[in-house]
């Protein structure tokens, strides 16, 4: 017979990105999207127009003269507007030439015309001083001058078709038409610090118009106004209703008796991402709580002789939810607003972080310098791993120096070297370790995962999987910092070290023999989906 835990529900919130209205546009093939302050600017490919549309009812005001016959991009300077043109005036040749055209807003005179950094500028963003084009042929981002379209900074696109462009002030936001998403990234160096969904199949155009980024799709004919920012801290979704079934083994090849037997099965609790409904647990079991605040069900055997084996299971039923948080590190607290209930076992440094080991400090000095932002801190650490180290499971968890000397190593060792890096930097971590759904939803996993969570003030527990992000893509990159798929039971967090757990996670076994007698313990997980 089992014995059953029950849990309480999880709530599901929303995010950014969320749309506040939409109206239908006035053509059919709606491409770049710019804000002059009052109304919103619509290019239109088929009409060769450009629409001044207001942005309270989706009604047209006023219409001009595109400047060419391929528009893609707006953008507005503060007194006219920048119009992005693939086929340069030449309406019949295949030899796409970008031009950019700076144009009367009250009559579609053109007032300049420069070449576009790039072949196939598509939408435009202006941030004050420079012009910005996204080009998807190119996947690039960049800046160039609007006197003569010098280009002063070229930055990697987020994914690999870019086609619309805003600048919020700070931020520039990105569309990409494959992923169909909305990027917010940092102008200086290209890092995604925001994904959320687009709302259409092909969004084009992006705008900002002070509060909300404004954009337009081609498919659904649309213009669509998002939220840019929300107090809402992440968004669920892709919900996956499991049975997960937990064996741990212990058996005895003999010639001699394994004289005592200790199994723990961490026990897996509500978290943002997931709700435990029930778990079942073999009976003989006694509850244990180790210095993280992790709970163990702990079972004791005695005398296992030859032959013989001890097996303990626990099933558990949850609904596990695909997470992305939303981090904008402005509204990240310092360092000296840590929550003073935060276990001092995050903080501290033992035999496998070696925090305070040359290579590990230097590389903390090197990377963090006088950075105080406790995101930035964790997100340069991230960037540093990604190209210090690549990933190899080549068996054994090495010490944190150790590991990032060699430069490589498995998800567990990304986990001890990220650790000691943040905490000697003074943020608190931990990692968390989870079973996995291998490929199909019916499944085995006798691998397993592990990765980092740091705590962020006003945000809490984030998930960050160094090992992961080590990707081409700044969306892929990115995709590993605040954000998990639904893939995983998380059943561990850990200070490591662990009295019951030691460095593992998921579970743990200690046993002693006589002379000269072989044991082997085994663990894997079994996964059954249901609804």
């Amino acid at each position: 017979m089992m014995i059953a835990l029950m849990f309480a529900p999880l709530s599901v919130m929303a995010h950014p990105g969320e749309i506040v209205k939409s109206f239908a546009t006035p053509g059919q093939f709606p491409t770049g999207l710019a804000f002059d302050g009052e109304h919103l600017w619509l290019a239109d490919r088929k009409a060769q127009m450009l629409y001044s549309i207001d942005p309270r009812n989706g009604k047209v005001v006023a219409e001009i003269p595109s400047p060419a016959y391929w528009p893609t991009g707006l953008a507005w300077d503060g007194e006219f507007l920048w119009c992005a043109d693939v086929k340069g005036g030449i309406p019949l040749s295949e030899n796409y030439r970008g031009l950019i055209y700076k144009i009367s807003p009250k009559d579609g005179r053109v007032l300049k015309v420069i070449d576009a950094p790039s072949g196939r500028p598509r939408d435009l963003a202006w941030d004050g001083t420079y012009l910005w084009c996204v080009d998807e042929k190119a996947n690039e981002i960049i800046q160039f001058s609007p006197d003569d379209g010098t280009t002063i900074k070229t930055l990697r696109s987020p994914a690999n078709d870019p086609r619309g462009l805003a600048f919020d002030g700070k931020y520039l936001w990105v569309s990409d038409r494959i992923m169909d998403e909305v990027y917010m990234v940092d102008p200086e160096n290209g890092q995604v610090l925001i994904i959320t969904d687009a709302p259409g199949a092909f969004t084009r155009g992006l705008a900002w118009d002070g509060e909300y980024v404004w954009a337009a799709d081609s498919q659904e004919d649309k213009l669509f106004c998002l939220k840019a920012k929300d107090d809402d801290l992440f968004v669920l979704k892709n919900e996956r209703r499991a049975q997960v079934t937990y064996t741990h083994m212990l058996t005895n090849f003999g010639p001699g008796k394994m004289l005592t037997g200790d199994i723990h099965l961490a026990i897996p609790v509500d978290r943002d991402n997931q709700l435990i409904e029930n778990i079942d647990l073999d009976p003989g079991y006694d509850m244990v709580t180790d210095k993280s605040g992790q709970q163990t069900a702990h079972y004791s055997f005695k005398n296992l002789k030859p032959g013989e084996k001890e097996q303990v299971e626990m099933v558990t039923i949850a609904k596990i939810y695909e997470i992305r948080y939303f981090i904008y590190p402005d509204k990240v607290g310092g360092l000296d607003e840590m929550p003073d209930d935060i276990p001092e076992v995050y903080y501290q440094n033992n035999e496998k972080y070696q925090m305070d080991h040359p290579f590990i400090a230097g590389a903390v000095e090197e990377v963090v310098g006088d950075e105080k932002n406790p995101y930035w801190i964790a997100r340069k650490i991230y960037n540093y791993l990604m190209d210090k180290m690549y990933y190899e499971m080549a068996g054994g968890w090495n010490t944190a120096p150790t590991v990032l000397e060699r430069g490589n190593g498995s998800c567990s060792e990304y986990s001890f070297v990220y650790i000691s890096m943040c905490r000697a930097a003074g943020l608190p971590s931990r990692y968390v370790g989870a079973v996995v759904v291998r490929g199909d939803d019916d499944c085995m996993d006798d691998v397993f995962h592990r990765w980092v969570e740091v705590y962020l003030p006003n945000y809490g527990w984030i998930p960050i999987d160094p090992s992961g992000g080590d990707q081409a893509l700044p969306r892929n990159q990115a995709n590993y910092f605040g954000h998990l798929s639904n893939r995983f039971l998380i059943t561990t967090e850990s200070a490591g070290g662990s009295a019951t757990m030691g460095w593992t996670y998921n579970s743990n076994d200690f046993y002693t023999t006589e002379p000269k007698t072989f044991v082997v313990s085994d663990n894997f997980a079994d996964w059954k989906p249901l609804d």
